[in-house]
């Protein structure tokens, strides 16, 4: 990401209604965030990289897209009908609540529409993302904590 992008992504905060904005690109992480301080002369400072933390606020619940995946069966495995789960957002996928509760679902789960898969943090806010098919978990293809994008692939299914 060039200067050029940063001061785009500045004037654009300043100019809508939007308070913050946190853009990753390529292993490249930037938030921009209003200032709220009455102070007029106040000059706006850089943009800093911070590292983002799941807050205690309760989450929104989005819905993931399901896909066909072009994946051939693990040695053993008797099925084609494996599909993938990808990410309906941008944003920090956690598989677990907080830092020090279980995770949401393991290998092997059984999982059916509306359960809890995972939370992708978005500009703060936390997303809980549900299953919108019935199956079982064959891999998790993200990291705790890792950035994912738009349509990332995030989970592996062997559909029931």
């Amino acid at each position: 990401m060039d200067i050029k992008q940063i001061k785009s992504l500045v004037k654009l905060v300043e100019s809508s209604a939007i308070n913050e904005l946190e853009v990753s690109e390529e292993g490249f992480q930037i938030r921009i965030t209003k200032s709220t301080a009455p102070d007029p002369a106040a000059v706006p400072s850089a943009p800093q990289t911070q590292p983002v933390h799941p807050p205690s606020a309760p989450p929104a619940t989005f819905q993931t897209s399901v896909q066909e995946a072009k994946v051939e069966p693990a040695a053993g495995a008797e099925s084609y009908n494996v599909v993938e789960i990808c990410a309906p957002m941008v944003g920090t996928f956690y598989r677990a609540p907080s830092p020090d509760a279980e995770p949401y679902i393991e290998v092997g789960a059984a999982i059916h529409p509306g359960k809890i898969l995972c939370i992708i943090e978005a500009m703060k806010l936390m997303n809980e993302i549900e299953a919108e098919i019935s199956g079982k978990i064959v891999k998790i293809l993200v990291e705790n904590a890792q950035p994912v994008e738009y349509n990332q692939p995030i989970f592996l299914v062997e559909k029931a």
